[in-house]
């Protein structure tokens, strides 16, 4: 038997001996690529971090000791650890394990994470409630290089610096984040890496200069005011030191005894410490190891190969392919992105128009008030993020760039429902926060083409800033009777009927499959397709009052989506037909296929035909 199927873990881990920890951890290494294979999920975090996950259980005492994972993409491990082998096949499915921490799936989660930057923060409050409750447990953050690229992180250091007890943060340096490192911190722990060698020579040059008459002092007062980085690594302390951490490292990540001996000494110390670890990004498996990137976050694969079944063309793609075109003409326009330049379509961007494209690390609060000062310099800026990750800069759409007027476009990619990602990256909250800021318009492509022209038509036409959000993968269903008539809303089917469904986004092709449906049982209704959805135009509001049904979809949440404003709206200019809205209640959406998401919240072809075919008084099962 493997050490995996005969251990009581974590508990056994206190008494294995280091061959059987480094036996395990290439037994954990191989379940994971077993598992991510044909799940999918995150492979190289996961890779990196197995000895370290080792080594966090064999030196403390967890779940009384709190373990909280920045991102919680590198937790597989962790999860094996702690008691969810025999469920780990199911990571990523529905109804199965969630590829990030989770709080309702275990005790030894001890925060939902799942965006970058927090765990410093909520480690700091965990570790004050602690003291403050007498409590003598251990709290360990454990953080990405890229991760400190989010200012997050450092609000949490400044804080917990002042701590009178042991407080740990274990950096993990793998020279990467998603796409690679960027900016200051990026050569600063470029430099940090080799500071061992850097320390021990320090401690010579001290005894050697100090000692020697008149040459060696003024040797070393030459070297102290020079600005070299020499200088600063040999006679200066680090910026965690500054900072108020004790800085031990760097260590080996995947030398499993200098981490337990190391680990072993740091929970002992009453103060702030930061351990900073060396490790490699896909360890153990050599396509993640040559190209971290594409095997960060990834479908299924080969193991023997390390290939992909090849994809369909997607939104990102055709996004980044149409900025590229745009911009080849237009020498104002500029690419953001938070670290996410593969994610968003923009590699061919910072290939072709260096200059012009900015990766400003995981720092979307920065990305948008950075835009903001492009668009105020005569700039054309484009910022490209995930949904859920748009989230993080809220304030300063409002505060920096609508309050000011200023012209910036947010690429917002995976909008709407994400699928295996689940709770924390479901992107079903943007049009809720946008609809309401002034000085914003927000296009809702359906189809490849709608977003390139959506995509010009922002650039060249629109005033302020504008949103343009579309979905995860490719396009679907287009009905042959379907034109886009580059106008706010297009109509889908305008023969006689009192009957009108109104949606947008990728929901016109899951209502347009009903529309037909509903046609072989006898009843006609119209699309009425929303190309903009802020802001809502009197002419739509005039089209729509002659209709004595209105059905409407949505892919978001309901509580100040479009449905909401729409009712309104048409309530407040005397609407006295039947309005009624689908959308997603007050709750979060866990992780499982889109497809079989859609069709819970009733949001598939399925459950728009029934919906309206028994509302309609026909009440016999759908066929």
């Amino acid at each position: 038997m493997s050490i995996l199927e005969k251990a009581k873990l974590p508990q056994d881990l206190k008494k294995m001996s280091l061959q059987e920890l480094e036996a395990l951890s290439e037994e954990i290494r191989q379940k994971v690529l077993e598992v991510v294979s044909r799940n999918g999920g995150h492979l190289a975090s996961n890779l990196g971090t197995i000895e370290l996950t080792i080594a966090l259980h064999k030196v403390f005492d967890c779940p009384k000791d709190s373990l909280i994972w920045d991102v919680g993409h590198q937790c597989y491990a962790h999860k094996i650890l702690t008691g969810r082998l025999d469920k780990i096949d199911t990571i990523r499915k529905e109804d199965g394990l969630s590829g990030f921490p989770k709080i309702t799936e275990s005790d030894f989660d001890t925060f939902s994470t799942g965006h970058s930057s927090t765990s410093i923060s909520s480690a700091y409050g965990l570790a004050r409630a602690k003291s403050l409750l007498g409590d003598d447990s251990k709290v360990i953050a454990i953080i990405g290089d890229g991760s400190l690229s989010g200012g997050l992180a450092y609000e949490g250091l400044n804080n917990a610096g002042a701590f009178k007890k042991n407080f740990i943060v274990i950096l993990n340096d793998n020279k990467m984040s998603i796409s690679r490192n960027v900016g200051s911190m990026a050569r600063y722990l470029s430099a940090m890496r080799t500071r061992s060698f850097y320390l021990k020579l320090k401690n010579t040059t001290d005894t050697v200069l100090n000692k020697t008459p008149i040459l060696g002092k003024l040797t070393k007062k030459l070297l102290l005011s020079s600005k070299s980085a020499l200088k600063r690594l040999l006679f200066r302390g680090t910026i965690f030191e500054n900072m108020g951490f004790m800085y031990c490292g760097p260590v080996d990540g995947h030398n499993i005894k200098k981490l337990v001996n190391t680990l072993s000494m740091i929970k002992e110390i009453d103060r702030p410490i930061l351990l900073h670890i060396n490790t490699v990004k896909g360890k153990g498996y050599r396509y993640a190891e040559k190209d971290p990137k594409i095997f960060h976050g990834i479908s299924s694969f080969d193991v023997k190969t390390g290939g992909f079944k090849s994809s369909d063309e997607n939104f990102s793609a055709v996004f980044g392919d149409t900025l590229c075109e745009l911009a080849k003409g237009n020498d104002k326009i500029c690419a953001i992105t938070a670290a996410m330049k593969i994610g968003t379509g923009l590699s061919q961007f910072a290939k072709k128009y260096k200059s012009r494209f900015f990766d400003v690390g995981i720092a979307e609060g920065h990305a948008v008030t950075f835009a903001a000062g492009l668009a105020k310099g005569g700039l054309v800026p484009v910022f490209a993020v995930y949904s859920t990750f748009l989230q993080r800069s809220y304030d300063q759409i409002i505060h920096d760039a609508a309050l000011q007027g200023l012209k910036i476009i947010l690429a917002i990619d995976r909008a709407g429902v994400v699928g295996e990602d689940g709770e924390t990256h479901q992107g079903i909250f943007d049009v809720a926060f946008l609809s309401h800021i002034p000085n914003v318009t927000i296009y809702a492509p359906s189809f490849f083409d709608e977003l390139s022209f959506m995509l010009k038509d922002a650039i060249n036409n629109a005033e302020g800033v504008c949103a343009i959000r579309y979905p995860r993968g490719g396009e679907l269903y287009k009905p042959n009777g379907y034109i886009f008539d580059l106008e706010d809303y297009s109509v889908y089917g305008k023969e006689d009927c009192e009957v009108a469904i109104v949606t947008y986004g990728r929901l016109f092709s899951h209502a347009s499959l009903a529309k037909e449906k509903l046609r072989q049982k006898g009843i006609n209704v119209c699309i009425v397709k929303l190309n903009k959805i802020k802001p809502l135009k009197n002419d739509l509001i005039r089209y729509l009052a002659d209709f004595k049904k209105i059905y409407f979809f949505e892919e978001g949440i309901l509580s100040g989506g479009v449905g909401e404003h729409l009712s309104s709206t048409l309530s407040h200019n005397g609407y006295k037909g039947d309005f009624k809205i689908t959308a997603i209640n007050d709750e979060f959406i866990p992780h499982a296929t889109v497809a079989s998401t859609l069709k819970k919240l009733h949001l598939d072809e399925e459950s728009i035909f029934e919906l309206i075919y028994k509302d309609l008084g026909n009440n016999e099962n759908a066929k």
